[in-house]
């Protein structure tokens, strides 16, 4: 389909994009740069909701001379991107350490960066998967680095930029190697040209390096060595919405590019996904277990997420890639609610030390409240959204015969339980420390309430959500 054909079917990507554009206008007239934000949590909700002008459950659209494809599996994580955003936004309307006269920029950044994170879902051409990735990877760098005062902000804004920078040349050289062996930059092309027996060894080496590119993207170990130090100095929603959004979107490109490229070696790529999985999952909760400060404990939880959600990757099996998706969901829910929490109580305490949470069921029963239901969720423990992302990812690892796996997995879920009641139990069973009563804003609570809905949601209520995932498959 030729470009103009194609713009009736983009819509809500172009909403979205104007939004953006609208948004760094609007600052430039308002006072109240508050008023932006919101502005901005209705272009999302906008694009969440805009109508769709095709059929999705039929036949997928090849936009833009096959650069895009639009089928459900595009619109499933472009709402969920949206979704994501819009609370971050909300998130990030009662965050004091913004200044006021640079919260404008801010909010357009993460419209633009949203943008980003669709095309990455609808892309199966290879130069539009690294454009795509590239301009969400320097919107990242941005945001990281936004507040300009922070010494720690700009020094991980700087490492990130570098580690991503060396990981995305290695991901372009493997590119360059699918094109070299295939002819061709069409994932769909490629995986009937690069299976002939010359190219078979170098399509092999070309899809590890690939994997290296999104293996940054998703903190999979060993290419983690970012998110620490990033998601502990970045203002606290961007370090939500980083070790949120971009890794589901980067789950959803590699599924992509591995179902429509490179499935007929998975026999290959399988057992070395398998081993990663195990890889990162043990170094995200064993790092973990030593962390003093509550977003560095969170940023090698994520890590180690990461490896629970490579499990349905490596597996990709019925049961296997329905949940990746559904973790995906799940993860947003609890991952995002608990640096909500987090926020909360920074804003009050000026820390981020797991120390400063010692008594907080005292002073705020319902943040501690809160924060005891997402991190049960990250353990895993039903009857919330963590516990069905994990059954499974587990289910899969069992029915494709990797016990091993999932063995590994049930262990690492044990160690993980230790550092998440750590933090129930200084909330509870710890004297206070700081005796003041913490604050609610509205957009925070508003954020946190529909967050918490969520997450029992997708726990009491799989079903509604397991048939949305099972529509929005591709394979």
């Amino acid at each position: 389909m030729n470009a103009t054909e194609s713009l009736r079917y983009f819509l809500p990507e172009l909403f979205l994009l104007s939004g953006a554009l609208i948004s760094l206008g609007l600052d430039l007239f308002v006072r109240n740069k508050k008023l932006v934000g919101f502005f901005a949590v209705l272009v999302l909700l906008g694009t969440a909701v805009f109508p769709q002008v095709s059929d999705l459950a039929g036949k997928p659209l090849e936009l833009f001379y096959g650069f895009f494809t639009l089928d459900a599996y595009t619109c499933f994580f472009r709402v969920l991107t949206v979704l994501i955003l819009a609370a971050t936004v909300l998130i990030s309307i009662s965050y004091r350490e913004l200044s006021p006269s640079e919260e404008g920029e801010y909010y357009t950044l993460l419209l633009l960066t949203g943008f980003g994170l669709i095309l990455m879902a609808a892309s199966t051409n290879l130069l539009m998967i690294f454009l795509s990735v590239e301009f969400v990877s320097l919107m990242s760098y941005i945001l990281t680095g936004f507040l300009r005062k922070s010494h720690k902000a700009k020094e991980a804004a700087m490492k990130y930029l570098l580690y991503g920078s060396a990981a995305s040349g290695i991901m372009l050289f493997g590119m360059s190697l699918v094109f070299g062996a295939s002819g061709s930059l069409e994932l769909s092309i490629i995986r009937n040209l690069s299976a002939t027996a010359p190219f078979y060894g170098v399509t092999l080496i070309a899809l590890i390096l690939f994997l290296v590119g999104l293996g940054f993207k998703i903190s999979m170990a060993p290419f983690h060595m970012w998110a620490p130090d990033v998601y502990e100095a970045a203002p606290t929603p961007v370090a939500a919405f980083l070790t949120v959004a971009p890794k589901a979107l980067g789950f959803a490109l590699m599924m992509r590019v591995l179902s429509t490229g490179f499935l007929w070696i998975n026999w290959k790529w399988s057992p070395l996904l398998m081993g990663l999985s195990i890889l990162t999952m043990t170094v995200g909760n064993v790092t973990a277990i030593a962390q003093t400060n509550i977003k560095r404990l969170l940023a090698y939880s994520s890590i180690a997420q990461a490896g629970y959600i490579l499990m349905g990757v490596c597996t990709f099996n019925e049961t296997g890639v329905p949940g990746v998706l559904i973790y995906l969901v799940a993860y947003a829910f609890t991952n995002l609610g608990a640096f909500t929490v987090v926020i909360m109580v920074s804003n009050s305490t000026k820390s981020d030390e797991l120390l400063s949470y010692a008594g907080l069921a005292k002073r705020a029963p319902f943040l501690a409240a809160s924060l005891t239901v997402f991190m049960l969720s990250l353990a895993g423990i039903p009857p919330l959204a963590g516990f069905i992302g994990k059954f499974y990812v587990f289910s899969s690892a069992i029915q494709a015969g990797y016990l091993t796996l999932a063995v590994a997995a049930a262990v690492n879920s044990a160690i993980a339980a230790f550092y998440y009641f750590k933090v129930v139990r200084l909330m509870y069973l710890v004297p206070e420390e700081t005796p003041e009563k913490i604050p609610y804003p509205l957009p925070l609570t508003l954020a946190l309430g529909l967050l918490l809905i969520g997450t029992f949601a997708v726990g009491l209520a799989p079903s509604v959500f397991i048939k949305a995932v099972q529509t929005a498959l591709f394979v």
